[in-house]
């Protein structure tokens, strides 16, 4: 059990699940992704539980080669944008309560139609973020 049970608030204090499955919670900082680098070595086999609260289109693209990511809408409406061999494929998610599962390696980025805050369980070991999906890896 960690040494504060709670509560939490997840858009302050995301949770880490250890690969023995120890949630620890952990203050979300504006160093909080270093930080996860740091304080969980490669992060392998960890899963990072989160909330984000957004109304601009993401900066940037992400992908996450290490396991599928879970993506689900509190509020809001919003396009979830995959990048795929075939070429962008937009999921529109409206409904709160609705879901999509990002696939392992697939870079995805999000296009708000509205205020919008989602739920991500995501298995953070490797992920990368880019500008362009297209561009090469530094």
């Amino acid at each position: 059990m960690p040494t504060n049970p709670g509560p939490y608030e997840l858009g302050e204090t995301a949770l880490i699940l250890k690969p023995d499955h120890e949630a620890v919670p952990k203050q979300r900082t504006p160093t909080f992704f270093e930080e996860l680098g740091s304080d969980f070595g490669d992060f392998a086999g960890h899963v990072l539980i989160s909330r984000f609260s957004f109304d601009d289109d993401w900066d940037t693209w992400e992908i996450h080669p290490h396991g599928d990511e879970f993506v689900y809408l509190l509020s809001g409406d919003t396009d979830l944008v995959l990048h795929t061999a075939e070429g962008e494929r937009t999921l529109r998610v409206s409904e709160p309560g609705a879901y999509v599962v990002v696939p392992r390696g697939t870079w995805h980025t999000a296009r708000p139609h509205a205020p919008t805050t989602m739920l991500f369980v995501t298995p953070g070991q490797g992920t990368e973020n880019r500008d362009d999906p297209g561009e090469p890896s530094r």
